[in-house]
């Protein structure tokens, strides 16, 4: 009777909030996995969504920012006490979680360069700054415990050599070199940021016999290009640098030393890779950022042949791809070490299933500040734990458990999340769903990414949050994904494939765990710089911080919605159709490659994975008294997507359907063990690919059919092939 007289107040107070939810125009009849949203769901969403609140992010995010906190440093470890506190105040059960990683810290970084005559004509490099009087300056980028720009996972080097540019560094652009007659073999390649992931760069360069690398910003791509730059407009400085690392994400994530092990402070020494023989994962060749600064005196010196005309980039002269005359002088000195870094988990454990759990993740680890990227994210999720905490407070319980994570040194490989997942991956067959944020407030424009079978929930969690913009998120979302011309079938807004870059890469593609991922985008020109700071963020971001509350708002319902859900609200009926497109797509590519691939048995099998799902989707509308099976058998489908052996090349990368690019590292490659063996002509390997994928289809289609195995209602079967649009 408390409990009920507690809502009843909540909600008298929230009528708003409540009315709200219920009048607006893009609002759903019904709410996927609840056989009666209005009872009670609906008002417990209500009194969630009141407290998210613009102030409190922007306090959290003012103080997530006040000084550089890079993984490891004493500075991020106050960030953890930071979370950590709040986590408690909320009535999470909180731990902070410590790893030891193999990790690089710049000790001297070195760039020069020499004209033909060998006279220098680069000295660098050039410290991140704009003019202090100008548009207000920036109060944040002479702080002493800024990093040198560097590049996480480069090792040491001391490099002299002619110049060679290949555009955006991809295997295009290598080959395009190679049909030229041109060579990187002993050379340092300059490349520009963007295309492919930075650390795919130094793997192709590496692969081609380079002996260093290094990447630039181009203003063509991020720069006044693209608009006026900071601190008058959004976009890159002329001396502005992305940081980032280049471990080889596309092979395995997390600490290099430990793939598929955790690193937890008490491994043995035995059990890690030695450094010696880490080139599997991290490049042998020295790389580091440059800002278009310092990389304008190198390009403009370069003679050779005048680059192709989609290789040119915005600085006033004709590119050209040498090699030489001039020539780089790389040295770097990398101090590599078992450096501790720390999650922060807070949970809130289930009263009926507290076994099943919803993962919420974001990292709080910077390059520097991180205003965007990730403490935007970090101040969302804080508001969203914020706000369930106080449903606790009025007598709520989730069904199922609900862990609020706060992961470390993600900016170096995704390693505090990976290690987690790592410790703990006996018990993600229990884990529901793990939801993603990141850089989660860059502008106005929602955007996403998730799993087939959980693109209409997140679609239909945006129809009950309010946009500041007016409407609903799903309006706004719906309308800019529409003048993009980025809608799919019934004018839905987009949703993108997960690929990786951020950290539900080892829950969905190496343990199976269905995930979804959510930002909010705009002209984000300063991502891995100096400049992603407090004052960057409230100037061009989110000044009034009504988006950082928008995000909080979805964040939670997601998670508040897995939890106690009657049904898990999993459509397996898009998550087939979507395989079976990607196999007719697959069909083309083979006749493209000229190669006589036979798909016919991953096609039988997304057939009957299609027709389970067509009566998994009709129970799960009239579900039975008990569910527990059926909820099992939603939740196992994306396990069973997984290759025991994994990709070829690749083992750590299990997931069959999808995975980042060999070549990519940030794209998601859809059916990546037949995409890839397609696009490098390997009939045999294409064939044997086709054949896993198939046996994966099969375990999921079997997995489906076990739901419905007995009749358990009187209930129509689903026809059709589209995924539904409302439930």
């Amino acid at each position: 009777m408390l409990r009920r007289l507690c809502l009843n107040a909540a909600a008298g107070l929230l009528l708003p909030a409540l009315l709200f939810a219920q009048q607006s125009a893009s609002a759903p009849q019904n709410i996927l996995g609840f056989r009666d949203y209005t009872t009670e769901q609906s008002r417990w969403d209500a009194a969630f969504l009141a407290v998210p609140s613009p102030q409190r992010a922007a306090e959290h995010l003012r103080i997530l920012t006040a000084a550089p906190h890079w993984a490891s440093s004493p500075e991020d470890y106050q960030t953890a006490l930071y979370v950590a506190s709040q986590f408690r105040a909320d009535g999470l059960q909180t731990e902070i979680v410590p790893y030891r990683v193999y990790m690089n810290l710049p000790r001297k970084i070195v760039i020069e360069a020499f004209d033909s005559a060998g006279k220098r004509i680069l000295n660098g490099p050039t410290p991140e700054h704009v003019d202090p009087t100008a548009y207000g300056g920036d109060s944040f980028q002479s702080d002493s415990r800024i990093l040198p720009a560097f590049n996480g996972g480069s090792p040491s080097g001391d490099v002299t050599a002619q110049v060679v540019y290949a555009n955006y560094g991809t295997q295009e652009d290598f080959e395009k070199l190679a049909s030229l007659g041109i060579s990187v073999r002993d050379r340092i390649v300059l490349v520009r940021y963007g295309a492919n992931f930075r650390g795919i760069k130094a793997y192709i360069a590496e692969h081609y016999g380079a002996r260093g690398v290094l990447i630039y910003s181009d203003p063509a791509d991020d720069g006044f290009f693209r608009g006026d730059v900071y601190p008058k407009g959004p976009f890159r400085p002329e001396t502005a640098v992305q940081r980032g690392a280049v471990q080889f994400l596309p092979i395995y994530s997390g600490d290099p030393e430990t793939p598929g092990v955790a690193s937890v402070p008490s491994l043995p020494a035995n059990r890690r890779i030695s450094a010696s023989h880490l080139q599997a994962n991290l490049p042998a060749i020295p790389v580091n950022p440059l800002s278009w600064h310092d990389a304008e005196p190198i390009l403009r010196a370069l003679s050779g042949a005048t680059s192709p005309p989609e290789w040119q980039g915005a600085l006033p002269f004709t590119y050209h791809i040498g090699p030489g005359p001039v020539t780089v002088h790389m040295h770097l000195e990398q101090e590599y070490a078992l450096r501790t870094i720390w999650d922060v988990v807070g949970t809130i454990p289930g009263s009926a299933e507290p076994q099943a759990q919803i993962i919420v993740g974001n990292h709080r680890d910077a390059w520097v500040y991180g205003a965007v990227d990730p403490s935007s994210g970090t101040a969302a999720m804080l508001e969203a734990a914020r706000g369930v905490g106080q449903l606790l407070h009025l007598g709520w319980r989730p069904r199922r458990s609900i862990v609020f994570a706060s992961w470390d040194a993600e900016e170096e490989g995704l390693i505090g999340s990976t290690e987690w997942a790592e410790q703990h991956a006996a018990q993600m067959g229990n884990t529901i769903a793990y939801l993603n944020t990141d850089t989660t407030v860059q502008g106005k424009e929602f955007a996403a990414a998730a799993v087939p079978s959980l693109s209409q929930f997140l679609r239909q969690v945006t129809q009950l949050v309010p946009s500041p913009a007016g409407g609903t998120v799903f309006d706004q979302w719906q309308r800019d994904s529409a003048a993009k011309g980025k809608t799919e079938d019934g004018g839905q807004p987009n949703l993108t494939n997960l690929g990786s870059g951020s950290d539900y890469t080892p829950f969905l593609q190496h343990l199976g765990v269905p995930s979804t991922d959510i930002s909010s985008e705009g002209p984000y020109g300063v991502y891995h710089s100096v400049f992603d700071n407090y004052n960057w963020f409230v100037r061009f971001a989110d000044p009034t911080f009504v988006y950082e509350q928008q995000q909080a708002r979805i964040l939670g319902l997601e998670a508040l919605h897995l939890a106690s859900a009657d049904v898990l609200p999993f459509d397996e009926v898009n998550y087939a159709n979507h395989i079976r497109s990607a196999l007719q797509q697959a069909r083309q590519d083979a006749a493209r490659h000229n190669l006589a691939l036979d798909l016919g048995p991953a096609l039988t099998a997304a057939d009957r994975m299609l027709a389970a799902s067509l009566r998994t989707n009709a129970l799960e509308e009239h579900p039975p008294a008990d569910a527990t099976a059926l909820n099992h058998a939603l939740r196992q489908v994306e396990t069973d997507l997984l290759a025991p052996q994994g990709l070829p090349n690749r083992p750590w990368y299990r997931h069959t359907i999808f995975a980042p690019g060999e070549f990519t590292g940030y794209a998601a490659v859809v059916l990546p063990g037949v995409t890839e063996a397609i696009d490098a002509g390997d009939q045999q390997r294409a064939q044997a690919q086709v054949a896993v994928l198939a046996a994966a289809l099969q375990r999921a289609a079997a997995t489906l059919e076990s739901a419905v195995a007995e009749p358990a209602c009187n209930c129509p079967r689903r026809t059709g092939t589209l995924p539904r649009s409302s439930h």
